[in-house]
């Protein structure tokens, strides 16, 4: 008889299976692939990846030189497998045991709640205002100190309600308590707000941010931390050896140099960002919640049915169908001008009764 971890049938799925979408806008992915100038010069760097050797001085590289563009020692970063695999290492390093509180704002990334089960640490969400979603700094302060907690994280902007935190805000909650205190930032580039110039004030602060976002390498798992030498030794400690393969930490230095060639495509989604948030509020029945990412979240109350129509036409996009805090929410993500011209026209036709 097989004999399982207790617990683990009881911990919930994240579902990724997919289905080949005509417009896929459901999973906030660049829509775009690399630009050229980063696949020549891609291309010509993997002539002489050794396949044959663990990886090793390709982990060094990317963290010296996300650590000389954030003026930090390269001690002061930690790579990952997408910053998910970071937040879940967190979760780890800070869990451990009922007695081990994590604090988090609800309704916000999904996995917080199971990373938390993961790492046997009790889970503690903090609702988000119901009618904008805004997260009271000094409520979330309070939760904090009641519980104890040993990690406190913010999601900033905010996934799935896009909204972003003002570093005034993130500060007010920094100097007010003394566990851990991660900000997840992996939507940063499309908000420009960070909390990376409060680490050297605050040692308890961690920044965590992913290259799936706004740099379009979701395939490849790259994900970084930034945090004192004392919390990234620490937490270095839950990973296993060479976690990271090679392909990915080339492709994600090659692209952190030339993370310029992609300001005009994160300029691009910013703006089809704002054109699609404008299109939809002229919708009967609408509720369009302000987004600093590259997303958009609206509430519909014929959301079910939408969704279906919308996959039905090919179309793609995340319903939160009666999860708590979310009912009745659609989240569409930025792709093409062309794909949001089409998911737009399909939604505008179901609206409209001419479905």
């Amino acid at each position: 008889m097989l004999s399982y971890r207790k617990g683990l049938g009881d911990m919930p799925s994240y579902d990724v299976v997919e289905r080949p979408w005509e417009i896929k806008v459901n999973a906030n992915e660049c829509n775009m692939n690399l630009p050229p100038l980063v696949e020549d010069r891609l291309m010509a760097r993997f002539s002489h990846v050794a396949f044959n050797r663990y990886p090793n001085e390709e982990y060094d590289l990317l963290r010296e030189q996300i650590a000389d563009n954030f003026s930090l020692q390269k001690e002061n970063v930690m790579l990952g497998s997408g910053s998910s695999e970071i937040i879940e290492k967190l979760f780890y390093a800070f869990g451990g045991s009922s007695e081990q509180k994590i604090v988090f704002p609800d309704p916000s990334f999904s996995m917080y709640p199971i990373y938390a089960k993961a790492a046997e640490a009790a889970a503690v969400p903090v609702a988000l205002d119901g009618e904008d979603y805004h997260l009271d700094a000094e409520q979330f302060v309070k939760a904090v100190k009641e519980a104890k907690a040993s990690l406190a994280v913010v999601c900033n902007p905010n996934n799935p309600t896009g909204n972003g935190m003002k570093v005034s805000e993130i500060e007010s909650i920094a100097q007010n308590i003394d566990c851990a205190f991660l900000v997840d930032e992996a939507y940063i580039e499309f908000y420009g707000q960070s909390a990376a110039g409060l680490l050297r004030k605050y040692p308890n602060l961690i920044v965590a941010r992913t290259f799936s976002k706004a740099y379009g390498l979701a395939s490849a798992r790259v994900g970084y931390m930034l945090a004192s030498k004392e919390i990234t030794e620490m937490v270095s400690k839950a990973y296993m050896p060479y976690h990271m393969n090679v392909l990915s930490l080339v492709t994600a230095d090659i692209v952190y140099q030339m993370r310029h060639e992609y300001v005009p495509r994160i300029q691009m989604m910013i703006a089809e960002r704002k054109r699609m948030s404008g299109q939809l509020k002229t919708l009967a029945g609408f509720k369009v919640y302000p987004s600093e990412t590259n997303f958009v979240l609206v509430r519909y109350e014929r959301a079910a049915e939408l969704n279906a129509y919308l996959e039905s036409k090919g179309i793609g996009i995340r319903s939160f169908g009666s999860k708590p805090g979310l009912v009745n929410c659609l989240r569409i993500s930025m792709g093409t001008r062309e794909e949001n011209d089409l998911c737009f026209d399909a939604v505008k036709v179901f609206t409209e009764g001419r479905a």
